[in-house]
């Protein structure tokens, strides 16, 4: 088996290779030394086996994408097996190889499922463009399921919020009512709850839907340079100002402007931006000039806003004329009837621009991720499903590296059946990589020392 770096995985896909585990079963040391030696460089990891009884052995243990499968192997022949593996349900790409062939031989593999077919000799050219074709086979199948879902996901695609619960069932039902009108809307939630979403979804549902969305990040922008953001500067407005701007306001003429994270707007520019709402009308910072502006508000914060008024630290007039309307945005974990939901929609969602394939979840592994807290929330969720994607399989283990607050009792609560998953899941990784630690550790998206610990607590050299 070959382990790349991961500089060299990068550089492999720079190349336009596909990121997969290969399985070569051939019976002819050389051959699969061939094989090997031409496609390590160019893919993930490279498995072989002498027999289809050996190559049963390591599919059992390994994800693989494609199989390269020699026609005359000792035991099963590798029609055959093929024809083994489909009625099982393996969806992978199959390319078969052999020396002794005639139409029949070929109509027959075809038929098995065989993805290509290949004569021997051949060179390293042929076995190259099979593995491409193969790979955009894959690909092209992976995005027409995706589309397939998508649209027939239809209680998704109108607000983009996926779920059924009664706590997203009434979000949805509010942002479509909302969204026909022209009010401003403030929105709050804790960090990762979907607020930005959310204000898509307002805007894409709005009459102002071909107009422009524009957001900014009001946490990002440094306060000397936030109105001139805002609003624009003439020349000459202020030191390095060689020439006029517009700000984004004028940017969202016609459209939203969506200012996330307003509370830390400093309290002179809550001044400022309340102006503009009550006259419709901006001042570039430097100028003398009011234009008048057309842009709908959405506003979001994960603070209290009234809380922050309470504290001084927002004004009270600018609070009232954000909040026209406001939405509240549940935190993940009071709605974990919805993960299910979630993580089929980040799967069909991730997987096709990762070129990875969909993950297979065990209802052990659902239970597990419904029966975490989620202090990230949904973009916690959606992370350790990009991550989970990337690696091959749920990475369970990165929940608590994720959540540095977990402490050592909770952990110690967790039911028996989680602490027996995780350990299945790092003792299959542990042997995807005949034990080597540090990789491991890396692919578990953990410290050597946490799986150290973990080896230890299971009495693990």
């Amino acid at each position: 088996m070959t382990h790349p770096t991961p500089a060299a995985d990068a550089a492999k896909m720079a190349e336009g290779w596909p990121y997969w585990s290969i399985l070569v079963v051939d019976d002819e040391p050389g051959m699969r030394n061939f094989l090997v030696k031409t496609l390590a460089p160019r893919c993930q990891t490279v498995l072989e086996a002498g027999s289809a009884e050996d190559g049963a052995a390591l599919l059992r243990a390994n994800h693989v994408d494609l199989i390269i499968l020699d026609i005359a192997l000792p035991g099963m022949n590798g029609v055959a097996w093929l024809k083994d593996l489909r009625e099982h349900g393996y969806t992978g790409q199959v390319i078969l190889i052999t020396a002794f062939a005639d139409l029949d031989t070929a109509i027959e593999a075809l038929r098995a499922g065989a993805s290509d077919f290949i004569l021997k000799p051949f060179r390293v050219p042929q076995i190259l463009n099979a593995v491409r074709r193969c790979y955009e086979s894959a690909r092209l199948a992976r995005e027409n399921f995706v589309l397939r879902h998508t649209l027939s996901r239809s209680q998704f695609a109108d607000n983009g919020l996926v779920g059924h619960s009664p706590q997203i069932t009434e979000l949805s039902a509010s942002v479509r009512r909302v969204a026909a009108v022209n009010s401003t809307v403030l929105l709050q939630g804790e960090s990762g709850t979907g607020k930005e979403l959310v204000a898509r979804a307002l805007h894409a549902l709005s009459p102002r839907a071909q107009g422009p969305f524009v957001p900014v990040n009001c946490a990002s922008v440094s306060p000397e340079h936030m109105e001139s953001e805002l609003f624009g500067h003439a020349k000459g407005a202020f030191a390095g100002a060689s020439r006029a701007r517009d700000g984004l306001f004028y940017y969202a003429q016609g459209g939203t402007l969506f200012l996330d994270e307003v509370a830390e707007l400093a309290l002179p520019l809550q001044a400022t931006l309340l102006r503009a709402l009550e006259d419709l009308k901006i001042r570039p910072v430097g100028s003398q000039q009011l234009l008048p502006v057309n842009v709908r508000i959405i506003a979001a914060t994960n603070r209290d806003l009234q809380q922050e008024v309470e504290a001084g630290r927002f004004r009270k007039d600018l609070y009232y004329r954000l909040q026209v309307v406001e939405l509240t945005l549940p935190p993940l974990r009071e709605h974990k009837e919805d993960i299910p939901d979630l993580v089929r929609h980040f799967i069909d969602q991730l997987a096709p621009v990762l070129g990875a394939l969909p993950l297979q979840i065990t209802p052990t592994e659902m239970d597990y991720l419904t029966q975490y807290d989620w202090p990230g929330n949904v973009r916690e969720l959606r992370n350790l499903i990009e991550r989970s994607l990337i690696l091959g399989s749920l990475n369970v283990s990165a929940l608590y590296s994720m959540d540095k607050r977990r402490s050592a009792a909770t952990m110690a609560s967790l039911p028996t059946d989680l602490h027996a998953l995780e350990k299945q899941h790092i003792l299959a990784v542990l042997d995807s990589v005949q034990g080597d630690k540090t990789q491991a550790a890396q692919l578990l998206g953990i410290s050597r020392r946490t799986l150290e610990r973990r080896c230890a607590e299971w009495a693990l050299t």
